[in-house]
């Protein structure tokens, strides 16, 4: 196989199945050697399965391609440590980390129970910040022994219910969010050792969203993400950082981040009984919360 990730060693968690399996087929295709990474639990986190991350590898191997299975907890500090090691062991580098394990447990904010928040958190943050740590850390100590840029890519997933807001999904949302604000950070703390991060916020149609799916599935389905993920992954995407990209069927976008709106000054302390004549005016005069698809909703009449 050949093409823009030609040599390239990637990561990709989550790769079972759904969008991480697209992602870890179309990183084979464009010539990367893949470690295949699967817990191999349910949608909501439950339970433990090796064999769909093998049989990811089994389909790569099969077209040609090289990859190695790995079933640990990203979520778990010295699993994530095991998978970089792997990376590293199996193909003498890495060059490409891509967080997308995940799992949901849906429920509005007022019928959550501590498990199910906790639970979503953990898998999507700390299951995005470990391998992200000890990825960063490689590449730290490879800039440093060489004196040169690293070339390497991290590429994580948030959501349009992280940035845009979706109802039912405060514990997920939250971790989304979350995400997004990892990657600008991390791009700015990375950038010195030639290292990239970006971010995707898809929307496609997998097992993890069929229970609540009202779109068109059969023009949203996973493998039409993935040629962003490799583009992303690839040599080609230097000088794209800190970004999160909108990613649905055919469509790319920007997802532009929180700026600044309208503001007002005063030049003591402001007095609470003062604000409101203040803030009602600012938020007239700010853009509107945008829809779950990123649009500004039209007013109707």
């Amino acid at each position: 196989m050949s093409g823009i990730c030609e040599g390239r060693v990637a990561v990709v968690t989550g790769a079972g199945r759904g969008i991480g399996r697209a992602y870890a087929l179309e990183l084979a295709r464009q010539g990367a050697s893949v470690v295949v990474n699967d817990l191999g639990g349910a949608p909501d986190g439950s339970g433990a399965d090796a064999s769909p991350a093998q049989t990811v590898v089994d389909e790569i191997i099969a077209a040609g391609g090289s990859a190695v299975a790995n079933t640990d907890d990203v979520a778990d500090w010295d699993g994530a440590e095991r998978l970089v090691q792997q990376a590293v062991t199996a193909f003498g580098r890495l060059d490409v980390l891509v967080n997308n394990a995940g799992i949901l447990r849906d429920r509005t904010l007022a019928a959550m129970t501590p498990q199910e928040w906790d639970a979503v958190i953990h898998v999507h943050l700390r299951g995005t910040a470990a391998p992200s740590h000890f990825a960063a850390a490689y590449w730290r100590a490879q800039a440093k022994a060489t004196g040169e840029p690293t070339g390497g890519r991290i590429v994580n997933t948030s959501s349009p219910s992280g940035i845009y807001g979706n109802f039912g999904q405060s514990n997920y949302g939250a971790a989304k969010a979350g995400i997004a604000g990892f990657t600008i950070i991390a791009a700015k703390e990375l950038a010195s050792y030639g290292v990239t991060v970006n971010a995707i916020a898809p929307t496609a149609f997998t097992r993890l969203t069929e229970a609540v799916w009202t779109g068109d599935s059969d023009r949203l389905g996973p493998e039409q993400i993935a040629p962003l993920v490799a583009w992303l992954a690839s040599p080609e995407s230097a000088d794209v950082t800190g970004r999160v990209f909108d990613v649905k069927g055919g469509q790319i976008g920007v997802a532009e981040a929180w700026r600044l709106g309208p503001t007002a000054e005063t030049d003591g302390l402001w007095d609470a009984a003062e604000l409101g004549s203040v803030i009602p005016d600012l938020v007239q005069k700010a853009a509107p919360n945008v829809d779950m698809l990123g649009l500004v909703p039209q007013e109707e009449g």
